[in-house]
C-alpha cells in the first residue's frame, strides 16, 4: 500500500473507533447515574458506619453536569475498548504473517478480559481504601469530598490496577518476540514480587494491608503464569530448532 492508502486506512480506523466511543458514551450517559450511585456508596457507608458527616460536594454550578459527562465519556471508552483495540490490531495486521496474527489475536483476547478483571479488583478494594483514608479525619470534623477529585481518584485507582493486570501479557509477548527468555523471567521473580508489592502499596494508599495483598496475590500468580507460558514456548522453540538444525538456538 502507498503512503496515501495507509493514511486513508488510518483515517477509516480512527473514524470507526471514534464512532464506537460516541455510541459507548451515549450508553454511558444512560448508566452514569447508576455508576455514580455505586461510586458514592463508600462515602455513604462512612457516614452510616462511623457516625461521621461525610458528603460529596460540587463547588461549581456546572460541576454535576461536567462530572456526569466525564463518567459517560469514561464508560464510552471502556465499553468501546474491544472495538478500538481491534481497529488498532486490524491496522497492523497486513504487516504480520499468519502465525503472528494468530498469536496477536490470542494476546488481544487475553488482554481485554485481564484488563476488566483488574478494574474489577480495583473496584473491590475501593471501599476499603476510602474508609481507611477518611478514617484519619478527626471525629469532630466533617469530610467534604470534591466530586471531581473523588472521581479522578477512583478512576486512577481502577485503571492503574487494570493496566497492571495486562502487563503479564506483554511479558509473554516479549518472550514470543525473542526479546526475553523464560529463564530470565524466572530469575527476576524476587524483583518482580518486590515491584508488585510496592505498586499495590502505592495503588492502595492506605494502612489496610488486606487490600494490598488482595491485589498483590493475583498479580504474582499472573507473573508466574506468564513465566510458565514462556517456558512452554521456549521448549517448543528449542525442540523445533533441534529438529530443523540439529541444535538448539
Amino acid at each position: 500500500m502507498s503512503l496515501a492508502s495507509h493514511l486513508l486506512e488510518l483515517r477509516r480506523r480512527l473514524f470507526i473507533s471514534a464512532a464506537a466511543i460516541v455510541v459507548g458514551a451515549v450508553l454511558g450517559w444512560l448508566l452514569s447515574e447508576w455508576v455514580w450511585d455505586a461510586l458514592r456508596e463508600p462515602v455513604t457507608h462512612i457516614a452510616e458506619a462511623q457516625a461521621r458527616d461525610a458528603q460529596i460536594t460540587y463547588p461549581t454550578i456546572t460541576g454535576a453536569f461536567d462530572l456526569r459527562l466525564q463518567i459517560a465519556f469514561t464508560l464510552g471508552i471502556v465499553l468501546a475498548s474491544p472495538v478500538w483495540l481491534y481497529q488498532i490490531f486490524a491496522f497492523l495486521v497486513p504487516g504480520l504473517t499468519l502465525r503472528e496474527r494468530r498469536f496477536t489475536f490470542g494476546f488481544l483476547f487475553t488482554a481485554v478480559p485481564l484488563f476488566f478483571a483488574g478494574c474489577a479488583a480495583g473496584w473491590y478494594v475501593l471501599p476499603h481504601v476510602v474508609e481507611v483514608m477518611t478514617g484519619f479525619v478527626p471525629q469532630q470534623d466533617v469530610s467534604y469530598l470534591d466530586a471531581k477529585i473523588y472521581f479522578d481518584f477512583v478512576l486512577k485507582l481502577v485503571l492503574a490496577i487494570g493496566v497492571a493486570f495486562v502487563l503479564p501479557v506483554f511479558i509473554v509477548l516479549l518472550n514470543f518476540a525473542g526479546v526475553i527468555s523464560a529463564a530470565s523471567i524466572l530469575r527476576s521473580w524476587r524483583i518482580a514480587i518486590l515491584v508488585i508489592v510496592l505498586f499495590t502499596a502505592i495503588a492502595t494508599p492506605s494502612a489496610d494491608v488486606i487490600s494490598m495483598f488482595l491485589l498483590a496475590i493475583p498479580m504474582v500468580l499472573l507473573y508466574f503464569t506468564a513465566w510458565f507460558i514462556a517456558f512452554v514456548h521456549d521448549r517448543r522453540v528449542a525442540k523445533r530448532n533441534l529438529e530443523e538444525f540439529g541444535a538448539s538456538v
